[in-house]
Parts: structure tokens; sequence; C-alpha cells
């Protein structure tokens, strides 16, 4: 059994004078993090795109040994899930969300006001990506980015559906709107500049936004269409890394590839084809919450997800190799072209609000982003159970209500998107919920432990009747004591009896197949039961 960090803590400070190793503390299962340390020290940062692309295309920085098995997650309780906190809080899975939550995200309640002007306040002009920040008459701040001239729709409608999509999921995320306007909207705030296609530094007039939205999709009305997302609460300090640790961030103690919520993010970024899921697309901010000021990690820019490549629409190539891939290479010299990578078989609708989505070519454990993310390559079974649990648990309506957030013009579009949605979300759980025994939300009720068997609630394959066998636990040496008289879910009798606390453990097994098992650990207290941890092998 793992010891949760802050009891990891605590046990590493009194190791001098202390030799046992406790398992469970009376505070277990730990829900949320553990109060932050003051972080009001920490420095803004930035990090270079290129810079980025070269460290984890080549260096070994966070990412596992070859013939060593990573070490399980390390930032999770005792139940083995992430605490709600700076990072992460549980939401879909554990506390279904109506439709309407599901469509609204993070706020949808501080759209910009239609009343009064936008006051654009800096501007990026230069390049195919034109974009800029404005307020609106209520003083709020919004970063405005817009389609591809080429594919009307595009980037705003994949970023409008995976922002929420993120956002269900548990990640910390901006809040997003679709907006619509015509040039009269926009005015030009005082002395703004901005640098132009010629490289200049210069003032900007009128004459510009004209330039800037020469470049964006016309709307049907004569107007525009763009996303804006409202300002980030609190101070920017930068992205974050998927490897190591902040080192100036006190709260920052666990290397980031072993973070379950980035591990486990792979499995979310190949469902939506997040292939732009690297740090520049992660932002912290210093907040303060309750007198303490610490840093909070989010998750930006879903531009470049589902059939977006934010400026075009996605080649098929984009999520079946990295940027610098180079093992398809030699296998395309050896067989003259003959060996077709599994990803060029991907076939595409035809929408050019669509671009290169498909679900028939997709293969969920072979999809990759743009170059090696650390904490995906950390990625253990169990964090992959975790994350496709929460996939699976978003269903066909839900999906179709999310992607209906983002206004397309054609019904055929919003209906091939979810339809591709689904079918790769159905994908996911064939894969990685066979690779564990797919047993989740543990509980008492009426005297037998209760479990959620995920394979029969989604039809996957399952093989022989399950099996259990009870044992006492020592909660001071780990010792297991088995109980042979109890053979099905009712807890043992005798466990029950006594006053004082005690610990019991269920280990559960599908047909002959022990080796993908469920421990399952639980208190009892004066004829009580609480389940208290849960640990997987496969």
């Amino acid at each position: 059994m793992r010891i949760p960090l802050p009891h990891l803590v605590i046990v590493v400070l009194l190791l001098p004078t202390v030799t046992f190793a406790q398992s469970f503390y009376p505070d277990d299962p730990l829900l949320k993090d553990p109060s932050p340390r003051d972080a009001s020290g920490v420095k803004a940062q930035k990090l270079d795109d290129y810079y980025d692309l070269i460290e984890n295309s080549f260096s070994g920085k966070g990412k596992p040994k070859k013939e060593v098995a990573p070490p399980p997650a390390r930032n999770i309780n005792t139940l083995g899930e992430p605490m709600d906190g700076a990072w992460y809080t549980h939401r879909h899975y554990w506390k279904p969300m109506s439709d309407e939550d599901l469509a609204r995200g993070p706020g949808g309640k501080n759209p910009p006001s239609s009343e009064g002007p936008w006051r654009i306040t800096s501007a990026k002009t230069e390049g195919i990506s034109p974009g800029f920040v404005m307020k609106d008459s209520k003083g709020d701040r919004y970063f405005v980015k817009f389609d591809p001239l080429s594919n009307p729709e595009l980037a705003t409608g994949a970023e409008m559906i995976s922002a929420r999509m993120f956002y269900a999921l548990g990640y910390h995320v901006p809040d997003y709107y679709l907006i619509h306007f015509t040039r009269a909207k926009l005015v030009l705030g005082e002395g703004v500049e901005f640098v132009d296609e010629e490289g200049r530094k210069r003032k900007m007039d009128p004459t510009d936004i004209d330039k800037l939205l020469a470049k964006v999709p016309p709307a049907g009305d004569g107007g525009y269409r763009a996303i804006v997302s409202v300002q980030l609460p609190g101070k920017p300090k930068g992205p974050f890394q998927y490897f190591g640790v902040r080192s100036d961030d006190p709260n920052d103690v666990v290397p980031h590839e072993h973070r379950r919520e980035l591990r486990g993010m792979y499995v979310f970024a190949a469902w939506l084809n997040h292939n732009d899921s690297r740090s520049i697309n992660t932002f912290d901010t210093l907040v303060n919450d309750g007198g303490s000021a610490y840093l909070r990690h989010y998750l930006i820019d879903f531009g470049s997800t589902l059939g977006s490549w934010s400026t075009a629409a996605k080649p098929a190539r984009v999520g079946g190799e990295y940027y610098l891939g180079f093992n398809d290479a030699p296998k395309q010299m050896l067989t003259f072209g003959l060996l077709v990578p599994y990803w060029a078989k991907a076939r595409y609708p035809g929408y050019s609000s669509v671009g290169g989505f498909d679900s028939a070519a997709f293969e969920p454990d072979k999809w990759l982003p743009d170059y090696p993310n650390a904490a995906f390559l950390n990625r253990l079974p169990d964090d992959e159970f975790w994350a496709a649990k929460q996939v699976m648990a978003v269903t066909d309506e839900q999906i179709r209500a999310i992607v209906k957030t983002a206004q397309y013009s054609d019904p055929k579009v919003e209906q091939y998107i979810a339809n591709t949605l689904i079918v790769r979300r159905d994908k996911i759980g064939k894969v990685f919920l066979d690779r564990v025994l797919p047993l989740d939300k543990f509980g008492v009720e009426n005297g037998e432990l209760i479990f959620h068997d995920l394979a029969r609630e989604y039809n996957l394959k399952t093989n022989g009747q399950f099996q259990i066998a009870w044992s006492h636990f020592d909660n001071q040496s780990q010792k297991k004591t088995p109980i042979a008289s109890v053979t099905g879910f009712r807890l043992p009798s005798e466990a029950l009896k006594g006053s004082s606390v005690s610990y019991v453990t269920a280990d559960t097994w599908r047909g002959d197949d022990k080796k993908k098992a469920v421990t399952v650990y639980l208190r009892i207290e004066e004829g009580s039961s609480e389940v208290v941890g849960v640990d997987r092998t496969w």
C-alpha cells in the first residue's frame, strides 16, 4: 500500500526516532490537497517553443529507463486518486454533471458584454493566425482568436468542445465563449503598439484592424466568428513542464512525470486528438485563496484538437508520429513504400470545419502527441484505467450536448464530430479497461462489499466469475492473515466484532486470472466499515 504524500512527508521527518511504516491514518482517504505553503516568491518563467521541442525529443529528462518499469504514480491517495487542488478536481465521473453544466464549462456567466464597444488593447496581425486582446464595457479582459481563412469554424469549434471536455474530466481550463460581431463593434485603444508584417514595432491604427480581419473567414451575415477566453485569475507565472518540479514552488514536490492526472492525460489527449499537449499550452497563475498564495495549474489553447491544426486542417500524420519521428522512414525504404503506417489509412469526410479527424484508423495505444511527453511515457495500466473510466462515463447524449456548443452551421458537421468522438471513446474503453480488472467505486451496503463492474456496464469481454479472498490486515506491519471461512462478498462477521479499529482486505479477481486483481482495504470500527484503500495488479 502506497503512503499518501502528506503522510510520507511526516514519516520522513520522523525517521530518526520512528521505525514503523503505518499504511492508513485516521483521515484516510485524503480527498483534498493539504493546505498549500506560501508560494508568493515564485518567479514568472518563459519557455522557448523550439528549445522545448529539442529538449523533449532528445533528452532523457523525466523519461522512463529502458528495461525498468516506471514507479507508480506518487500523488495519489489510498484509493488511487489524485486529490482535489491546484492541479485537478474530481468532476463528472464522480459527480455526474447535467447536459447544461457540461455545455457551460468552467464559467458560462461572463461572455463579453453586448453593450458598448470592444476596445482592442493589444494585437497580433503578423503570420497566418491573427488575434488580439480586448476589454468590454465591463472592463473584463478577453483573448480573441479566429479560424484559419481556409477553414471556417475549424479551430473555434475544436476549442469550444475540447475545453469543455477537459473541464468535465477534472482539469483547470479558461472560460471560453463563441462570439459573433461586426467590424463596427471594435475600437482601438489609446497608444496600442504592435509588430507589423515587416517586423516593425509601431502604433496601431484602425486600418490595421481591417488588415487583421482580412485574414479571418467572414460569417454569412457579413460579420465575424471568433472564440474568446476570459483572463485567468491570479498573476501569470508561465507554463509548467511535464517532467521535474518547479524549483521555486514549495508545493511542487512530486515530479510531474509521476503525477496521475498528467500520466492519464495521455488517454484524454488521444481521445480528443490533442496532439499539441505540450508545455507551451499550459499556464500557471499565482492565486490567493484563504490567505495562502499558491500556483494553480491550467491547460490552455485547445485550437489544435480534433481535426484542427489551429491554422489548417490536420494531416493524417499528426497523432501518428512525432514531429521528429524517424521510426517509419526505414520501414518505408525497406518495403519500397508498401508498408503503410496505420495512421495513413485515415479517411476524412471532406468538411472544412472538421479537418483531419476520424475514428476508423484510430488506435488508442498507438496515438502520439507532437513530440515525446515524459508524463505520457511513464503511464502505467492503472493510470490508463483511471483516465479511461472517465472517458467512458461521458454518454452519447452528453457528447452531443458538448459538441452542440461549437455552433457549427452545418448539422452534418455536428453529427460527424459527435459520432467520431463516440467511436473513439468506445475504442478507448476496449483497450485500456481490459489491461486491469476494471472494478471501481467500491463501498459497503447491507454488510456486503459492492462495486461497479465497468466491463459489464460497457459490454466488454469478461471471462469467468469473480473470486474473492478475505484477510485480516495489520496496519503497522502490512501482514495479511487469511480468513478461510469466508468466500463471498459479505464482510466476515468475526471482523465486525470488537470496539477497536481493525482492518480487513478483500482480494478480488475474475476466473483464473489472478494477475489482474484488485485489493480493497476496509477499516472497521464499532461494527461500521469503510473502504479506505484500493490497490491494483496487472
